[in-house]
């Protein structure tokens, strides 16, 4: 096979790898494993990952892009609430986005007992954050690199990721799933909770 990894194949590498965790076990999954089921040869696979666990960070990083270009997409008129409920509607989501979120829920709620799986997911929080500084900042006439800009992205990032947690255990763990509603509505609190700037309000545009 060529040495070189086909366009999309990293995802690819990373959805094999999340099913194959799932089933089986970080420990009790190789690298083999992971190639065999991406379709890709064992030394391309070592040549694009350091490790078997940094093969899922794609799928990490695909969801927090996918995350991006909605918040990008923010109006300044419309409240975090109203953004959520606007961009977080399974029916106009496509089926592969769903089923990414789905194999992403349920390695967060493996987290505990797979703690190999903490970098590549810490990893995903830390792009979430840089993501979050730039939308703050486009909201509120600031520069991303502010402190207090960054602060802010700091703490949300974090109460966005301890809901992702403590949702994705509940369903995954405990049959505890929330409605579509229930989840924004749990996010949107968390945002505005561990906001440090009044970004989550509609703002009113800027003249001049």
């Amino acid at each position: 096979m060529s040495r070189t990894i086909r366009e999309g194949a990293h995802i690819d590498v990373a959805r094999s790898a999340a099913r194959l965790f799932l089933e089986k076990g970080v420990a009790s999954t190789s690298g083999d494993e992971i190639a065999e089921a991406a379709g890709i040869s064992k030394r391309t696979l070592w040549r694009y990952f350091r490790t078997k666990e940094s093969c899922i960070e794609p799928l990490f990083a695909l969801t927090s892009q996918r995350f991006a270009a909605k918040l990008q997409n923010w109006p300044l008129d419309i409240s975090v609430e109203r953004f959520l409920e606007i961009n977080y509607d399974f029916s106009k989501m496509e089926e592969q986005e769903i089923e990414d979120g789905r194999l992403v829920v349920h390695l967060i709620a493996r987290l505990e007992e797979e703690p190999a799986l903490l970098e590549p997911f810490f990893m995903s929080t830390r792009m979430t954050e840089t993501l979050l500084a730039d939308v703050i900042a486009s909201r509120l006439d600031l520069a991303p690199s502010d402190f207090e800009v960054r602060l802010c992205a700091a703490t949300v990032a974090a109460g966005m990721r301890v809901i992702d947690e403590t949702i994705s255990r509940a369903a995954v763990k405990y049959g505890q799933v929330p409605t579509l509603a229930e989840t924004n509505d749990r996010l949107a609190q968390a945002i505005r909770r561990a906001s440090t700037l009044p970004f989550c309000d509609p703002i009113k545009p800027r003249h001049g």
